[in-house]
C-alpha cells in the first residue's frame, strides 16, 4: 500500500457571515506518511477596508495549533478558488506548494473580484502547481474541476479508510438544497449554466460511486452536526 494514502480529515470553522448565519470553513487532510494538506485557508487576519460581510472566528493557524501544527508543517495548500473567505491566509504557509486550477489562476490575475486578496494568493510561481481539470493529487485525494461559481473552481474528493469517500463541494454547491438536478435560480453566480453543469457532475459522481457523505461549503444546518477539529473523520 502506498505510504502517502489519506488517513484523516479535519473540519474547521474559521469565521462566519453573521447576516446569513453562514459558516466559513476549511479542511485539513493528513496522510499515513505525515503529509499535511490544507484545503483553503479561510478569512484574512485583517479584513480589507470596507469589507463588512465576514466575521473572523478562531482562524486556521490557531486551529492547527490545537493539534500541534504550525504553518511550516503544511506541505500543500489546495486552493479551491481565490475568494477572500477561502484564500485569506494563503501567505502564511510559506513552505507549502499551492495547487490551483490553471484557468482560475490566470483569470484571477486580471479579475477585480480577487484584487483585494491578491497579496495572499499571488505567490511565487515556483511554489504554485497549476492543474488542468480533474486531477488525482495522491491516492485518496482528487480534485474535481467545478467551474461556475468562478472560472476554475475546484471541489475535492477525499477517500478515507473507514468513512469511505467524502465530497467537499465547497462553493460549487454551497448549500444542500442546491444539490439537485432541478433547475436553480442563478443567484449571485455569474454563470448559472456552468453552476448547473458542475452540480450535475458532482451528483453523477456521488451516484456512480455511491458516496455516503457530501459536505456543502456553507451549510449551517449540516455543519452543526459534523465533527470539527480536534475530532476528525478517518
Amino acid at each position: 500500500m502506498s505510504q502517502d494514502v489519506v488517513k484523516r480529515l479535519y473540519l474547521m470553522q474559521v469565521g462566519s457571515m453573521p447576516q446569513y448565519q453562514i459558516p466559513i470553513v476549511c479542511y485539513l487532510v493528513q496522510t499515513e506518511d505525515g503529509k499535511n494538506i490544507l484545503i483553503d485557508s479561510g478569512l484574512p487576519e485583517v479584513m480589507p477596508e470596507g469589507e463588512s460581510e465576514f466575521e473572523n472566528g478562531r482562524d486556521v493557524i490557531e486551529q492547527l495549533a490545537i493539534i500541534g501544527l504550525t504553518p511550516d508543517d503544511i506541505d500543500t495548500v489546495i486552493s479551491t478558488h481565490y475568494d477572500i473567505d477561502h484564500a485569506g491566509r494563503h501567505a502564511a504557509f510559506t513552505k507549502a506548494q499551492y495547487v490551483v486550477q490553471r484557468v482560475h489562476h490566470l483569470d484571477a490575475a486580471s479579475n477585480p473580484r480577487f484584487a483585494a486578496n491578491r497579496p495572499q494568493w499571488d505567490q511565487p510561481m515556483e511554489r504554485i502547481r497549476l492543474v488542468d481539470g480533474d486531477t488525482e493529487l495522491l491516492p485518496g485525494l482528487e480534485l474535481i474541476e467545478t467551474s461556475g461559481h468562478v472560472p476554475g473552481h475546484q471541489s475535492v474528493l477525499v477517500r478515507l479508510p473507514k468513512t469511505g469517500a467524502i465530497v467537499l463541494t465547497v462553493d460549487a454547491v454551497p448549500f444542500g438544497k442546491g444539490f439537485t438536478r432541478d433547475e436553480q435560480e442563478g443567484g449571485s453566480d455569474p454563470d448559472a449554466a456552468a453552476v448547473r453543469a458542475s452540480t450535475i457532475k458532482l451528483l453523477d459522481l456521488v451516484e456512480r460511486e455511491q458516496i455516503g457523505l457530501v459536505l456543502f461549503g456553507h451549510d449551517q444546518a449540516q455543519w452543526e452536526g459534523l465533527k470539527k477539529l480536534p475530532e476528525y473523520y478517518e
